[in-house]
């Protein structure tokens, strides 16, 4: 049994015109089950809240799965679901429409029959989005032909390279062009939903469907799939420690000859060695620990620039601002104004 949202107090009545939208989801043997199961947990819980809210008495979102034809579908990790339509009997009707992703884009590749389908519906529904792979089949039937799209980090240069008409972005969360979206990895799925929630019915409510998640709303999309603890992929124990404590300790003073003696190396030695096992100067990756630690700050805090510099390790907001735009292209000002918590939000929270 799903346990209920709190009781809503927010004025979704006010700011919207109630209205059912239908969200239809694309399978296939072999579909990656959190590509389906994340976004259609953040509608179901939208219904929950905009029915407590007195907003609607039916699920705002009506959700149907789709396959080549009604039955079981066998996910990637051996989980079977239940297509309740063959997406061949659809012809309209569709407000939303979501292409799940695979392990393996090759079966999407090859299905004719699935792509031609995409083609006639992509011009009648109102979204069309893809989960991380997903952004295959799109790119395979030419809609994403002179469009900026993402997919799974590890699979952007594979679709950058065979489809060289589509502006590949790969180290995006999602990417909304048009009436068109992408996202990146799995789980960015969840945000690509919340932000479609945000869009139709503001704020409140996907703060509501976040928080009960437990995740952080990500609204704009154009935050990084990355992050210092994802690009360093350290095998050596020692190391993996050393990060973990560099991490922890993001105010000390971190230069190489410092985290030498740490480690009991020679600083040359110990640069080598670091580059060696990670594929970064350790200055790097404390640069980019120190930024990861800001945009947390920048979008979940009212801590001012200054503090945050603080508190992430570069000392003085100029450095700050000067590493946000080495990386991020974006200076910490402008990151929060696009990422960082509205007022309600922050009430909200607090």
């Amino acid at each position: 049994m799903t346990t209920p949202l709190p009781p809503s107090n927010l004025p979704f009545k006010q700011v919207r015109v109630p209205k059912v939208r239908s969200v239809a989801f694309v399978t296939f043997p072999g579909v990656e089950i959190l590509d389906l199961a994340g976004p259609m947990e953040v509608f179901a819980f939208a219904n929950i809240g905009l029915q407590r809210s007195g907003a609607f008495t039916e699920p705002a979102y009506q959700m149907d799965v789709l396959a080549a034809k009604p039955g079981p579908i066998t996910t990637s990790c051996g989980l079977q679901i239940i297509a309740n339509k063959a997406y061949s009997d659809i012809e309209d009707g569709i407000d939303t429409l979501m292409i799940a992703g695979t392990v393996d884009p090759s079966c999407l590749l090859c299905d004719l029959a699935l792509q031609d389908w995409v083609r006639a519906i992509a011009p009648k529904v109102d979204r069309l989005a893809s989960v991380c792979t997903g952004a295959f089949l799109l790119a395979e039937s030419g809609l994403l032909n002179g469009r900026r799209a993402t997919s799974h980090w590890d699979y952007c240069e594979w679709l950058a390279r065979d489809y060289p008409a589509v502006n590949v972005e790969p180290d995006r969360i999602f990417i909304r062009d048009g009436s068109i979206s992408t996202s990146g990895g799995i789980t960015s799925g969840i945000d690509l939903a919340l932000s479609i929630v945000e869009e139709d019915w503001g704020g409140d409510l996907a703060l509501l469907v976040a928080r009960y998640l437990v995740m952080f709303l990500k609204r704009p999309g154009g935050q990084s799939q990355f992050s210092a603890y994802l690009t360093s992929n350290a095998s050596r124990p020692e190391l993996k420690d050393l990060q973990a404590w560099i991490m922890l300790h993001l105010s000390d003073d971190l230069r190489v000859d410092i985290l030498a003696e740490r480690m009991c190396m020679s600083p040359r030695h110990f640069a080598r060695f670091f580059q060696q096992e990670t594929g970064m100067t350790p200055a790097k990756f404390v640069e980019l620990a120190r930024i990861d630690a800001a945009r947390h700050y920048l979008g979940s805090t009212r801590l001012s620039i200054e503090a945050i510099a603080d508190k992430s390790g570069f000392g003085d907001p100029e450095r700050m601002r000067r590493a946000f735009i080495r990386h991020l292209s974006i200076n910490p000002q402008s990151y929060r104004e696009r990422f960082g918590l509205s007022e309600t939000q922050s009430n909200a929270a607090a």
